[in-house]
């Protein structure tokens, strides 16, 4: 006896490990690994690697038979001897550790089965969450479950798990499962209710269900014993098209697998509920509810399918309420919701208004605040604001209210006119700042403007350069010759200003003459004056090498002669002019900052509280460019950042934010949307 126990003992150690092949190297059946349940992800790369490993055809018609239960309970063994005469397809073991880890698959290629072993319940693996949902993936394209049982008694959390996961697969599953089925436009008859359940128990030493008679002699079936146990744990499993229970009492170490496999075929058989359909198809499904169904679980959990399963994790800003969609519903297109009202918080403003009179027909219509009608021009908008005030416009019954129409004062639109709502805001969204009246009103006066400043950029700059040629110095070069930076190359625009170097009269662009220097030489008095990089460059080294003859005696009497005699033909009177010029441009340029001030400080307070301060914008939030002082700094009106004009080139409507006409939006918000 000691021999055969160690010969045994011997034979379980050389087992084999589990292959993702569908044979070994005797050419003996095997299963093929579906799905990891650590990374919840599928093995096989495709349908037709799937096909190729189970040895069968794409386009198979098959029906899914599938297997739960407590881990230890025999669900590899049962699979094995009831559809694979006895043949170890899926791997067993006399180990205390589970020797099922996964998802495996096997094809019956007699009775046209697909047939799926699973991990059992009750692991001591740290996944359990990833487990339970991964099993519901598999209900989910199953044709017939069977819950394994080795229990003496039906114990309860059988009928918790099964009712649980009803609730979970009519709640979340059945509606996927229809779309995906409409998405990928599949020729497959849409049946909204589960596969059927076949409750395995076997006993040992307790009678089966159905077999026993009460104390007035009355022997109830085992389906009527399994409607009451639903009921004593408020379970109701109406998701599953059917349940029904095979028991076997085991007396010597066979059991009996032929009453549960007759009861299989059966139901596979039964096409009035489910037809079968191809390989691919089954694949295709089941890869769609594996993304579908993938990311985070909460630690915590009430039941055994909480919501928390299958449902996006994201929550709202102000309330904290979770998203109601299903996990993942952003790929879909689809926005978040929840059906809980929300409350108000003044950072984010998320209140939003209803026209009333549309309200009481019926109809909800989105009022929005706005500076002036959709019928009246900017001009006349302006002048409308500046003497009634904003005014609130429904698309159906236009201006509804104006903040300053009488001068007695008017009654809040929400007593009168308008219906207020809250809306959540979701995690990563923006939100608020619906009324940008001041913004709107600056944005109106700068659009004037700026329509004036093209009309008249072209003819100002060219007079402009006209009476700078007229005082400019002779050894200059002319405006209307530069075309280009004489230090990078850089092409000028029409509108682009053109600096000299006070050094060598050639034209530079702003970056490129950056530097001051006294140039006594060309007559520029003793004060610091413009200059390009070169010149200031060579000044150096000069002052270096004139260090370098400090001390030697040298006769510059001679040398002083003949300069102030060149000076006298030098053509120093035409720096006059040219010096008047720069006063008269210098006290303007003064002027223009002191009557600019105002508008600066009118455009921070006007400023929505979402948008970056000017003085907070060093680089454009788009292609980190670093702002010049010279530089415009341009806000999006969907994110507030600061960017440069050839980042924000594009106008859209940003209605979240209250821009319900098309305003200013860098390239990075166009992206997203």
């Amino acid at each position: 006896m000691d021999l055969l126990n160690e010969n045994r003992k011997k034979m379980i150690e050389e087992k084999p490990e589990k292959s993702t092949m569908h044979d070994d190297t005797h050419g003996r059946k095997r299963g093929v690994l579906l799905i990891d349940i650590h990374q919840e992800k599928i093995q096989v790369e495709d349908k037709e690697d799937f096909a190729r490993k189970l040895v069968c055809s794409e386009d198979e018609n098959l029906k899914v038979v599938s297997i739960f239960g407590n881990t230890g309970d025999g669900k590899s063994y049962t699979l094995n001897h009831t559809f694979f005469s006895g043949q170890e397809v899926f791997s067993t073991s006399a180990s205390q550790t589970s020797c099922t880890v996964g998802i495996w698959a096997a094809y019956d290629e007699k009775n046209h089965l697909l047939i799926v072993d699973t991990e059992g319940l009750l692991s001591t693996s740290n996944n359990s969450n990833q487990r339970k949902r991964l099993l519901m993936k598999i209900l989910a394209i199953s044709d017939v479950i069977i819950y394994r049982t080795k229990a003496e008694r039906l114990h309860s959390d059988m009928f918790s798990f099964l009712g649980d996961a009803s609730k979970a697969y009519l709640r979340h599953f059945s509606p996927e499962l229809k779309a995906a089925i409409e998405r990928s436009q599949l020729n497959l008859p849409i049946c909204l209710l589960g596969p059927a359940v076949v409750i395995f128990h076997e006993t040992h030493h307790t009678e089966i269900l159905g077999t026993q008679s009460n104390d007035l002699g009355e022997t109830k079936s085992a389906d009527e014993l399994l409607k009451q146990r639903f009921a004593a744990v408020k379970q109701d499993p109406q998701a599953f098209s059917s349940i029904k229970y095979v028991g076997t009492k085991t007396l010597n170490h066979s059991t009996d697998f032929q009453a549960l496999f007759k009861t299989v075929i059966e139901l596979t058989n039964d096409l009035s509920v489910r037809s079968r359909r191809p390989l691919g198809v089954i694949y295709d499904v089941l890869n769609h509810l594996n993304e579908k169904f993938k990311g985070e679980i909460e630690n915590v959990v009430p039941d055994t399918f909480p919501d928390s399963y299958f449902t996006c994790l994201t929550i709202c800003q102000c309330c904290s309420t979770r998203c109601e969609g299903t996990m993942n519903h952003g790929r879909d297109g689809t926005a978040h919701k929840s059906e809980k009202s929300c409350h108000y918080m003044t950072q984010f403003d998320n209140r939003y208004f209803t026209c009333n009179a549309c309200y009481q027909r019926g109809k909800n219509n989105i009022v929005t605040e706005k500076t002036y009608a959709d019928g009246d021009g900017s001009l006349k908008g302006l002048a409308n604001y500046a003497w009634s005030g904003y005014v609130l416009e429904c698309p159906e019954c236009g201006v509804i209210y104006r903040s300053r129409q009488y001068w007695y004062g008017n009654t809040e639109p929400e007593k009168t006119v308008v219906r207020t709502h809250l809306k959540h805001v979701w995690q990563g969204e923006h939100y608020g700042d619906v009324n940008h009246t001041g913004r709107r009103v600056l944005d109106g006066l700068n659009f004037v403007k700026r329509t004036v400043d093209v009309v008249s950029e072209v003819p100002s700059r060219y007079i402009k350069d006209l009476l700078s040629d007229a005082i400019a110095p002779g050894y200059w070069v002319s405006n209307n010759e530069i075309k280009e930076c004489y230090g990078c190359k850089h092409i000028f625009e029409s509108s682009e200003a053109k600096h000299h170097c006070r050094a060598c009269g050639q034209g530079f662009c702003h970056d490129c003459s950056d530097f001051v220097m006294p140039v006594p030489d060309r007559g520029w008095g003793p004060g610091p004056v413009k200059v390009c990089k070169t010149c200031f460059l060579q000044s150096e080294t000069k002052s270096e090498d004139d260090e370098i003859f400090e001390g030697e005696l040298v006769d510059t009497s001679a040398l002083s002669e003949a300069l102030d005699e060149d000076d006298q033909h030098s053509g120093k009177d035409d720096l006059r002019a040219r010096k008047v010029g720069e006063v008269l441009h210098s006290s303007v340029s003064k002027l223009a900052q002191v009557v600019d001030l105002p508008r600066t400080l009118i455009n921070d307070v006007a400023r929505p509280s979402y948008w970056v301060a000017d003085a907070d914008i060093v680089t454009c939030a788009c292609c980190d460019y670093k702002f010049r002082i010279v530089d415009s700094k341009h806000h999006c009106r969907a994110c507030g950042q600061g960017v440069c004009g050839r980042c924000s080139t594009k106008m859209q409507a940003v209605p979240v934010r209250g821009w319900d006409h098309p305003v200013r939006v860098c390239d990075s918000c166009l992206e997203d949307k």
